[in-house]
């Protein structure tokens, strides 16, 4: 999924570890990212964040998209500032899972992110052992 992800290459942004339920993403704050305060635009933390969430849940068989998030900036960050971004698995069941992502700079938790996953297409089947 990464390989076609125009946005989050162009921003930059790198995967650092990738298993599934779990992703560490990477991005540098550049110029084009600062906003009128100095500071990180938020759109950008909660890019990053969203990729890391993205690749933690499309790390199984079938391909899943943000079914929500939402993101709580804790503190801010400046132009050439390393973001680190990393997704963890709450939970997963039938086509949704939960994920939460927490963001830092040099070990600082600057944000928090929460998403819920659902897969597109089928579910995988299971037998029906009942019959």
């Amino acid at each position: 999924m990464f390989a076609s992800d125009a946005a989050s290459k162009n921003l930059g942004i790198t995967i650092g570890d990738l298993t599934p339920g779990h992703a560490v993403a990477a991005m540098t704050v550049t110029a084009t990212m600062v906003n009128g305060h100095g500071i990180t635009h938020g759109g950008f933390v909660f890019t990053l964040a969203d990729t890391a969430f993205a690749l933690a849940c499309n790390g199984y068989d079938q391909p899943a998209v943000a079914a929500r998030a939402d993101i709580r900036f804790l503190s801010s960050t400046r132009l050439g500032d390393t973001l680190v971004a990393e997704a963890v698995e709450r939970a997963r069941f039938g086509r949704n899972g939960i994920y939460d992502v927490t963001v830092r700079r040099d070990g600082e938790v600057i944000a928090e992110f929460r998403g819920d996953s659902r897969t597109i297409g089928s579910a995988p089947r299971t037998p029906d052992h009942t019959s």
